[in-house]
């Protein structure tokens, strides 16, 4: 090869090799979108993308209350109580609703409903081209962890919190819930105070906030909703599902490279565990920590957060800091 090829060939890895790097750095510098807070006046639309809400008019009517009550105006979307087979609506008409509310600038905040089953359907009709141009919160947990994912990817932050099912007669039951829910969508800072753990991995972290609902973020694997983990800290939640279920996932997200750059995992809320005719043997933090055996990461259990009353607001996108020791946890949210 002659001296010129060769220094051409030299010159172009450089600037091909810079360039990447500096891609690289901008994809974990990157700070994604946060949506304007809320203030007095503003717009909140409740809608159901996921499962059926028959005869559940009083709970989303007390839901309109509660925002009201914070000096928010409410709008319900058209198709929230159709009910086809399993769900609130066709996937056209829940998806119509949803992509209504997207678009309409009035609308400050997408509150869903309930979760269950279905929003998986409509995430491949949905456009953001309106949303990007003014981002807006869009809050649930569970079956909406779908899209958290897909909202993630566009760079855009989001709220997993409570649902509109999620308010009992007696509000004054989910106190906490409401209240970190209420100040986080006006703007009030985040942090908490995590009751301690003998399961706990000892360590600190620093990353964006990812995650949700374990059985989704399984399903997404492979998808373009799938979540990129390298750099964060990924927070999971589950109900109803075997012991062997959980490990059966954690171990598939493992050999997809999930962990590989994962900078910690938060544990909220594994409710309702089913028991298997062969029993697992060891307790769900147990199997967590054994699943996860390879990594050095910190993990921190008792986040409430999940399908139990007290399920407190997680800004999923934001950069926190974690600390774990066996005693205690903290978990913060930059402002």
């Amino acid at each position: 090869m002659s001296k010129k090829r060769i220094l051409l060939f030299v010159c172009c890895a450089v600037f091909f090799l810079g360039n990447t790097t500096g891609f690289a750095q901008n994809k974990t510098e990157t700070k994604l979108i946060q949506p304007p807070y809320l203030k007095a006046g503003d717009t909140v639309a409740i809608v159901a993308p996921s499962g059926v809400l028959k005869n559940r008019f009083d709970e989303v009517n007390r839901a309109k209350q509660l925002l009201e009550s914070w000096n928010l105006h409410v709008v319900i979307g058209n198709h929230v109580f159709n009910q086809a087979n399993h769900f609130a609506g066709t996937d056209e008409e829940r998806c119509e609703d949803f992509q209504l509310a997207l678009d309409d600038p009035k609308i400050k905040a997408i509150w869903s409903a309930r979760g269950g089953y279905g929003t998986v359907r409509i995430l491949d009709s949905l456009d953001y081209t309106k949303f990007l141009k003014q981002p807006k919160w869009v809050i649930g947990y569970s079956d909406i962890t779908a899209l958290h994912n897909q909202i993630h990817n566009l760079g855009v932050q989001s709220l997993h919190a409570i649902m509109g099912v999620s308010l009992p007669e007696n509000l004054e039951d989910i106190a906490d819930s409401i209240a970190t829910f209420k100040n986080t969508l006006f703007g009030q800072p985040l942090r908490y105070a995590l009751k301690g753990s003998k399961y706990n991995k000892p360590g600190d972290a620093n990353g964006v906030l990812v995650g949700g609902n374990l059985t989704i973020l399984h399903t997404m694997l492979g998808s373009k909703e799938s979540i990129d983990t390298d750099g964060k800290i990924l927070f999971i939640e589950e109900i109803g599902e075997y012991k062997y279920h959980i490990d059966r996932m954690l171990q598939s997200l493992k050999r997809a490279g999930y962990f590989d750059n994962c900078k910690g995992v938060l544990v909220g809320d594994m409710s309702k565990m089913r028991k298997n005719t062969t029993l697992w043997g060891t307790s769900i933090e147990q199997l967590i920590i054994d699943a996860l055996s390879d990594y050095n990461f910190p993990i921190a259990f008792n986040m409430p957060a999940g399908h139990e009353k007290d399920n407190r607001a997680l800004i999923l996108g934001r950069q926190v800091v974690l600390k774990v020791d066996k005693s205690k946890s903290t978990l913060i949210f930059e402002e």
